[in-house]
């Protein structure tokens, strides 16, 4: 590994992290709202519009690195040069990107729904359940056979994922509400270092609480049912992009760009009909009670220079997030990526520990452990190669295992699925 596939693999681990922790950071702050009262930030809808507005900025990537290659190409003057930029795409219609942004959309938003009611690093646990709905509907849809070890992984993964269910049901701490009065946060500060309130204090100032602790039982065991459900609408996303999509030749920046365009020109849309829906205090944290007030949301953000920082963190991190992932991909594998990706659920869980989020359990330690072996196992990075090394070493003759890598019934052998962007929100 160089130094540039050192920087990708940076980048894309910091960027990542970034961007759940500063959801998250955003999900356990108050800020003055339009009613002139201190409530907490709870806009998951607005929070989801600023991921798609993040994954517009992937187009500006694509045209920006588009235009330079172009460029040094007529500089070198070369006049072979323009066969470099590859064949011609394949003509295609922006429109075969809306099914996929409507699920994607419909998924960001009961994520982040989920995510203001269980912890983060719970949360990027959880999202380990994609590859269990994916292996299923690619069963069923796309007729892919899989060997007995994948469903021995995808085994694991359930299991995994159980047990950080039950780790935050068993060690869930004594609540108060979310928007509790300044004299009540002020007595907090007065805590340990490294406890929630008081850590969450002195990042955000006086006029913000920490929620972590603030939670029931109940609304952590519906936060984590969310995000596993809405991997049911992931896993059909990528099943429809391996369908439909794959016989384009569609640069997967300009592919995500589409995918931002139309799920954040979609979401906008609908914010305006969630502004008059009401759903009553229990539900909408907001002056109105109503499912999503996008003004009393951007009135909080522009009254906390700290929430804004966060929410802009988000927007920024997830542009970076698909880059690095998509060149990560590119420049070395997509095992590459899941083995980031990993070390990225273990970098969100450290900080959710250091700042005081959340309390250290060694079940959970081993839920993250068996959903790390099933995704192992599932991607090949066990069984097959200790095979192949067994087959070649001691093999002389043709092993009746030498196909043992994925095959489908109709096609042949095929990678492990993943989405054609490659990307994660």
């Amino acid at each position: 590994m160089n130094m540039f596939h050192l920087s990708l693999a940076t980048l894309m681990l910091i960027t990542g992290s970034i961007n759940t922790l500063s959801v998250k950071w955003a999900d356990t702050m108050t800020s003055e709202s339009s009613d002139g009262q201190q409530r907490g930030f709870d806009h998951p809808f607005l929070q989801a519009c600023g991921m798609f507005l993040g994954e517009m900025m992937c187009m500006v990537a694509y045209y920006a690195l588009r235009w330079r290659r172009q460029r040094a190409l007529a500089r070198a003057r070369d006049p072979d040069a323009p066969q470099e930029l590859g064949p011609p795409e394949t003509p295609f219609s922006p429109l075969i990107f809306l099914p996929p942004a409507m699920c994607d959309m419909t998924a960001t938003s009961i994520q982040y729904i989920g995510l203001t009611l269980t912890y983060a690093s719970s949360f990027q646990m959880l999202r380990g359940a994609v590859i269990i709905f994916t292996g299923l509907f690619s069963r069923i849809f796309l007729r892919r056979r899989f060997q007995w070890f994948k469903w021995f992984g995808i085994g694991l993964i359930i299991i995994g994922l159980a047990v950080v269910g039950l780790c935050d049901m068993l060690y869930l701490h004594p609540a108060h509400h979310k928007n509790e009065t300044l004299v009540e946060t002020q007595s907090n500060l007065q805590s340990p270092l490294f406890h929630a309130e008081y850590y969450g204090g002195s990042i955000q100032g006086l006029n913000a609480l920490v929620s972590e602790s603030n939670k029931s039982s109940s609304d952590v065991l519906l936060g984590d049912i969310l995000i596993v459900c809405a991997q049911v609408i992931v896993a059909t996303q990528m099943v429809y992009e391996e369908k439909f999509l794959a016989k384009y030749d569609v640069p997967p920046l300009q592919a995500v760009g589409w995918e931002g365009t139309f799920g954040f020109l979609t979401l906008a849309t609908l914010l305006i009909p969630m502004y008059f829906i009401p759903v009553g205090p229990k539900f909408g944290n907001n002056p109105r009670h109503v499912l999503e007030d996008a003004y009393d949301g951007l009135y909080q953000l522009f009254h906390n220079g700290q929430l804004m920082t966060a929410f802009c963190g988000t927007v920024v991190s997830i542009a970076f997030f698909n880059f690095a992932g998509i060149s990560v991909t590119k420049e070395m594998s997509a095992t590459t990526r899941m083995v980031l990706d990993s070390v990225r659920t273990m970098v969100i869980w450290g900080v959710s520990l250091m700042v005081g989020w959340q309390r250290f359990h060694v079940l959970q330690l081993l839920g993250f452990a068996l959903l790390v072996c099933g995704m192992c196992i599932y991607n090949d990075l066990v069984f097959a190669p200790g095979i192949k090394y067994l087959r070649g070493r001691f093999c002389t003759r043709r092993d009746p295992y030498a196909n043992l890598d994925n095959e489908s019934e109709e096609t042949g052998p095929v990678e492990p699925e993943r989405s054609i962007y490659e990307r994660e929100t």
